[in-house]
């Protein structure tokens, strides 16, 4: 089978045009994406690129490959930014994408491989993922990129050593530790076993591989803690070992087991309403209960199966099944299967546009008419219809009122505009599409997902920028540098989770890393930063320290949710 440069080429200005443009347009509004931008900013500061330091006192939590590529393209492009800290992610899911597209093109044809990367390029995990300042897109990249080299290897029949395979892993490595590696030799070593490669030859020969990305990840591991110490050493064992075990210092997004499945079924929105569609015309055979006839013919399937499948089988299910032992589990843990669900979601549509159009056009149509309720509602909203009063007068009130007044009286430009009218004019161009042939619904089919890209592209370029950006400390960030446009800010929080103290990251990275936390410094006087009732924890705690309130910012931190405040302190 051959790859198409169309379709290669076509997959390439995809990601240009969906994934890159709006990247700046969106403030930061969580706590994490600044955390880690505040450490490649503290990398450009400093000149440390093995173990910076940040708010003062706080090491990285993830190794520093991400964070090395964030400090890169800001060289390049002369500062830290909103736009040059997620640059990583859009680059690490346009060559996931591509490369998914070529390995099953390979194998399996490029038109399923066409539909499986459009697919991973447009649900909402893995969109959301591509166009944020986290690590997740970057280990994604890294773990699928050595299931794809590492199952070439197992097509020369494990001759040689997998060289971009090995890269990968130590990516991986040191994207996010030990689990970079572990994930894809799991899968493989199982794909192996099933496939009657032998264990001991198996083993051997991915443990060979394996201490071999372990030893050149190492070399930064060694490095750091030469730097960081003990400290490191306990950091590195509580983040991967400890998260592992459910034991950690502090609970972290504690979730069973059926949390995976809600997120997975959420994360392929929209494509998740196609699936429940599909199973109103699913024939489905009542089991028989023959357990010992069932497992003689998963070992006959096994055998027969074509291998492509079962590794992409394997690398779905292994991980998924990886991720639900933890007690930490958070939807981005689960970004590796996307790419291999994809194809399987690839074949449904294939299936349905051959077999069952209408399907197709009932989920094409039910995305119409959401792109054009939301076009619809946002007008009404600037036309000024949706009083305030509406929103209540709860504590969450004043936050969603000042999304109301973005939405309804931010100016926008002409090309504004059209990016908001954008789904519609999908919406007209998939409504074009008539007959009721298997060629209309080819074209049906790629209208659909054309649409589900104009929807992606009005929401990252207009809607969540004009929410999302009322969420941000970046207001109140600019006020305290006019405050103190040089010098040291302190913090002062109470734990919001016992044992893990929060820092106002956003504020920080605003500002320059210029924030550290009270109690590592305790200054005779200078400007704090505190939350809700947090200043009268401070004066119970340093009785002999005078305060006084500079400004009541009324506004929740888009860290840690409080009540945001800013005080002046001395000590007489």
């Amino acid at each position: 089978m051959e790859i198409s440069k169309k379709h290669f080429w076509l997959l390439a200005a995809l990601c240009a045009c969906t994934l890159f443009p709006f990247l700046g347009e969106t403030l930061f509004n969580t706590r994490g994406e600044p955390r880690e931008a505040v450490v490649a900013l503290s990398m450009l500061q400093d000149g440390n690129w093995i173990l910076p330091v940040n708010n003062g006192v706080d090491l990285a939590y993830k190794p520093p490959l991400f964070h090395w590529a964030v400090a890169l393209v800001s060289w390049l492009c002369g500062g830290v930014s909103e736009f040059t800290s997620r640059v990583p992610s859009a680059l690490a899911l346009s060559f996931m994408v591509l490369a998914g597209y070529v390995f099953y093109a390979k194998r399996r044809g490029a038109e399923v491989a066409l539909l499986a990367a459009l697919v991973t390029l447009s649900n909402f995990e893995v969109h959301r993922a591509g166009v944020a300042c986290r690590v997740d897109m970057v280990l994604t990249l890294m773990i699928v990129l050595a299931l794809y080299s590492l199952y070439r290897w197992t097509e020369r029949n494990l001759q040689g050593m997998p060289w971009l395979a090995l890269l990968c892993l130590v990516g991986a490595f040191l994207s996010k530790g030990p689990v970079g590696l572990g994930l894809p030799c799991l899968v493989i070593g199982i794909f192996c076993l099933l496939r009657g490669y032998g264990f001991w030859r198996t083993f051997l020969r991915l443990a060979g591989v394996g201490l071999l990305a372990c030893l050149l990840s190492g070399l930064w591991y060694v490095a750091a803690w030469q730097q960081g110490g003990q400290r490191f050493l306990d950091l590195v064992y509580e983040e991967n070992v400890l998260r592992l075990l459910g034991k950690m210092s502090y609970e972290s997004h504690v979730n069973p087991w059926p949390y995976n499945v809600m997120t997975l079924v959420a994360g392929f929105v929209p494509y998740t309403l196609l699936v429940l569609c599909a199973l109103f015309v699913v024939r489905w055979r009542k089991p028989r209960i023959q357990p010992a006839e069932w497992w003689h013919r998963l070992r006959l399937h096994v055998r027969t199966v074509d291998p492509v499948r079962l590794f992409t089988f394997l690398s779905f299910a292994v991980i998924f099944v990886f991720y639900c032992i933890p007690k930490s589990k958070r939807s981005v843990y689960l970004l590796p299967v996307y790419p291999f669900l994809s194809y399987y979601l690839a074949e449904l549509l294939l299936w349905l546009r051959d077999r069952h159009g209408n399907v197709l056009r009932a989920f094409g149509h039910s995305l119409a008419v959401l792109a054009v309720l939301l076009t619809v509602v946002f007008i009404v909203v600037r036309t000024g219809c949706v009083p305030e009063s509406w929103l209540g007068s709860g504590s969450h009130a004043a936050q969603n009122q000042a999304m109301l007044r973005a939405l309804s009286s931010t100016p926008l430009s002409l090309v504004d505009w059209f990016l908001c009218l954008l789904p519609v004019v999908a919406v007209w161009v998939y409504m074009k599409v008539r007959g009721h042939d298997s060629r209309a619904y080819a074209r049906r089919l790629y209208a659909m997902i054309a649409l589900v890209f104009a929807l992606f592209v009005s929401l990252d370029a207009v809607y969540q920028p004009l929410v999302l950006n009322t969420k941000s400390d970046k207001p109140q960030a600019e006020f305290v540098k006019r405050t103190v446009p040089t010098g040291l800010v302190y913090s002062f929080r109470t734990d919001v989770v016992p044992g893990n103290p929060l820092h106002p990251f956003t504020i920080n990275y605003y500002l320059g890393d210029r924030v550290v936390p009270f109690t590592a410094f305790m200054p005779r006087s200078g400007y704090l930063l505190t939350g809700d009732n947090d200043i009268e924890a401070f004066k119970q705690r340093y009785p002999d320290y005078r305060v006084r309130l500079v400004a009541d910012f009324h506004h929740r931190s888009c860290d840690d949710r409080r009540m945001l405040y800013f005080y002046h302190f001395d000590r007489p």
